[in-house]
Formats: C-alpha cells, sequence, structure tokens
C-alpha cells in the first residue's frame, strides 16, 4: 500500500498502520461466536493479517503464544468457552499481547453479565469495542440491550465512555453512527460508515477483528484502533454504494477491504481527533 502525498495528517495515520498490518501479517487467536467465525476469519485476511479460530481450552493459551493480538467474543458465550478464554487471555497477558474484547450483548443476561465480570476481573484487557449499549452496561449504566442489539445510541454518553477508559486504563471504541474511540484522556471520531452494514450478521464482531489486526501492529492503540475501524468503515461505505443489497453486500465489503488503497483513504476518510 503506498503512500501518496496528502495534506490530511489523519489520512497519512490510517495509511502507514495498514501499509505495517500487511508488512507484519499478524496472527489474530479468535475465541470467538460461532456465528461469525467464518466472515471474521475472512475479514482478517482481507486486511493483511492471518486468522486463528482455536476455542478448545487444550490449546487455546498454547496459540496465544504464537498471536499478535487475542480476541475474546462473548456471542455465543458458555461456561466452557469462558475457561478457555480466561486461560488464553492469562497467556496472552504473561506475553505482553494485547486483549481484544468484544462484550456481546453485556447486561441483557446474568450469564453475559457474569462472563463480562469474570473477564474484566481476571485479565488485563488492552481494547473493548462494542457498541453502546454493552460499553454503557459495562461502565455500570443502564445501556439499554435487547439480545445483542444497542437500545440506545450513546448520544451524549461520551464523558461516560471516557471517564470508563480512564478508570480501567482500556482503549474503548464504541460502534455507532459515528464510531467513538478514547483512551479516557484523547478521542478519535471515525464517520465513515453506512447503515446497510447493520443489516448483515456479524459487522459489529468484524469491526472488533479490525481492531485487533491494527492492534497487533504494535502502534499506539488509540490510533491504531481507530484506524483499523476506519478502514473498516471505508471498506463498508464503498460496497454499499456497489452492491444490490444485502446479500450481495458481503462479497463486495471483503472486497473492498482488500484491495483499499491511500488514495481511496486519502478521498474517503471522515475522522476527527481531539482531548
Amino acid at each position: 500500500m503506498s503512500l501518496k502525498t496528502t495534506l490530511d495528517p489523519n489520512a497519512i495515520m490510517v495509511t502507514i498502520m495498514a501499509a505495517r498490518v500487511r508488512e507484519l501479517h499478524p496472527m489474530i487467536h479468535h475465541i470467538t461466536n460461532s456465528v461469525v467465525m467464518n466472515f471474521t476469519a475472512n475479514i482478517t485476511l482481507a486486511m493483511g493479517a492471518a486468522p486463528v479460530m482455536a476455542p478448545s481450552i487444550a490449546e487455546s493459551a498454547e496459540m496465544s503464544g504464537y498471536a499478535g493480538a487475542l480476541l475474546l467474543n462473548i456471542g455465543t458465550i458458555n461456561p466452557e468457552l469462558l475457561e478457555s478464554m480466561i486461560s488464553a487471555g492469562r497467556a496472552a497477558n504473561a506475553n505482553n499481547i494485547p486483549v481484544i474484547l468484544d462484550p456481546v450483548g453485556a447486561g441483557a443476561t446474568k450469564l453475559r453479565t457474569d462472563a463480562i465480570s469474570t473477564i474484566l476481573s481476571e485479565l488485563k484487557i488492552a481494547v473493548v469495542r462494542g457498541n453502546a449499549g454493552e460499553i454503557l452496561s459495562l461502565a455500570g449504566t443502564a445501556g439499554g440491550v435487547r439480545g445483542v442489539d444497542s437500545l440506545t445510541t450513546g448520544e451524549g454518553s461520551e464523558d461516560v465512555f471516557s471517564s470508563f477508559a480512564a478508570e480501567t486504563g482500556i482503549v474503548t471504541a464504541v460502534s455507532g453512527q459515528t464510531d467513538f474511540i478514547t483512551d479516557g484522556t484523547d478521542w478519535i471520531k471515525v464517520y465513515n460508515g453506512n447503515r446497510l452494514m447493520t443489516s448483515i450478521t456479524g459487522t459489529g464482531c468484524g469491526a472488533t477483528t479490525a481492531a485487533a489486526c491494527f492492534a497487533a501492529s504494535g502502534t499506539p492503540l488509540l490510533q491504531s484502533v481507530a484506524a483499523g475501524i476506519a478502514c473498516y468503515n471505508i471498506a463498508g461505505e464503498i460496497a454499499a454504494e456497489n452492491c444490490k443489497g444485502p446479500g450481495s453486500f458481503v462479497p463486495e465489503f471483503i472486497d473492498q477491504l482488500a484491495c483499499l488503497d491511500s488514495d481511496t483513504i486519502a478521498k474517503k476518510l471522515r475522522m476527527e481527533v481531539g482531548q
């Protein structure tokens, strides 16, 4: 991915980080929900990283030792899977490998809420990415979750998200009409994306995969997570313009993500950085 001259420093940053992922080709260890495995594996490949799905406790900790990042997604959580997540997470923590958490449906049921509580208490989480309802639930505020869907936009809750990030030390990415990413001090807003992305199962989980791919690149976490989400959303935006509907969106989305280049990033990126 070549870097073309541009006056937008945000586009330069996103392009450099995207190129770094493709150069390093990091392995992303997913312990994720069974609904999205194929989709998120393809997202990982399209971004230039290497996916592995190793949910069994018999190998999950060992596999973490080879990874550039460990992604934990509780979308189809059960007690055995949680045990494997904790084992893999401890191994990742011991090897300074970033752990990325997707708290799918947090706050919706006791099982999910308890699982998230266990993960947060047992492991050092580098990044959490979820919808507004899920992140508000983690922050101890009534988030409003139905199943795995957020019932709130999160508008007006940016201070809550920033406080959660500051108190926990976890880079926090909140998906919505505008994506909000913060480390508790600085924040980045990404305005790219398209509503059609919400019509496809797994696009939220895919955004967490994008964050994990870029977090594995070794760049500053706030910027790397925002860059990964920006690339993901730009590809979704272009795919929505070119497809006929949800059925043709997925292959077009993966194609656009795989061929995303510096010129497209410079042309399409809509990002705001602040404190």
